[in-house]
């Protein structure tokens, strides 16, 4: 059961997809082959100026994953597993009708689109993972394993701030404090803390403990590429992602800047996404 468009924005068509748990939040913009571009926990303001370069000759599809922001689930007790995002992402593209897409999911939403590829490889010709933090592929995975708690439990205690700083310790990722504080701290509105309650209580763990069927990738209809920025040497998505190409047998595709780099320089990653889309 879906909605029409509810607004239309100088750049993008806005509108809501009820699936049978969720109402999923999703933005349209331009005209030509579809690409999707799907994170998690970040929602898609995150894409809205790659997505505004893409769509001079692309339909570009982003979303809200579902229990972030504007896409609100029906039970928050319920985890935002891997599977679950996939089966959104396939019923967003098959709503619109547009398939076969490119896709490229970031984070978490990179662990999305591999599920994607697995379950529905029909709807996607190719489709780019973008530093998913695949723990489970690595040496030190009961390590991250505990880690990972004591990042959920240091939440639930009640301190965001430290537990933002685990989570940055753990992904080898540096922030100056300032700028820490400024993220995890100070005046927080009502939904920027319900999005972080359902990120750490009901995604960051079925997310990181997720085993992709390599088997499946390496014989799947679509074509799997693992992104990495060049700037995210020796942080844990580039360990993981790196781990997901050799399991695949392929070398990664390299791109602009870091973790989110398609946030901080939208204009250069634009300009390897069209060459890798092209390839």
């Amino acid at each position: 059961m879906s909605t029409q468009p509810t607004s239309t924005t100088s750049t993008a068509t806005v509108g809501t997809l009820r699936v049978d748990d969720a109402s999923l939040h999703y933005e349209v913009r331009g005209h030509g082959p579809l690409v999707v571009l799907a994170a998690a926990p970040m929602d898609a303001r995150s894409f809205e100026p790659l997505a505004d370069l893409l769509a001079t000759d692309h339909t570009v599809l982003t979303t809200d994953p579902r229990g972030i922001h504007r896409s609100p689930v029906d039970d928050l007790e319920r985890d935002s597993t891997p599977e679950r995002r996939a089966d959104d992402l396939y019923r967003l593209i098959t709503h619109l009708d547009a398939g076969p897409a490119a896709v490229l999911g970031s984070s978490g939403g990179a662990v999305s689109v591999l599920a994607l590829a697995q379950a529905h490889p029909e709807v996607a010709h190719t489709v780019i993972a973008h530093e998913p933090p695949l723990n489970e592929l690595l040496d030190d995975r009961e390590e991250l394993r505990e880690r990972t708690e004591e990042i959920i439990t240091t939440y639930r205690s009640g301190d965001p701030v430290g537990a933002f700083r685990k989570f940055l310790e753990m992904a080898n990722i540096q922030l100056p404090e300032e700028v820490l504080q400024h993220m995890a701290g100070g005046e927080r509105d009502p939904q920027s803390i319900a999005d972080d309650d359902y990120q750490y209580t009901r995604m960051l763990r079925a997310t990181t403990r997720w085993v992709p069927d390599l088997e499946k990738l390496r014989s799947s209809a679509s074509r799997i590429l693992v992104g990495i920025g060049e700037e995210s040497t020796g942080q844990l998505c580039d360990r993981t992602s790196r781990a997901l190409a050799a399991g695949l047998g392929t070398e990664p595709t390299m791109f602009p800047g870091d973790h989110v780099g398609f946030a901080h320089d939208p204009e250069a990653f634009a300009t390897r996404l069209r060459i890798v889309l092209k390839g």
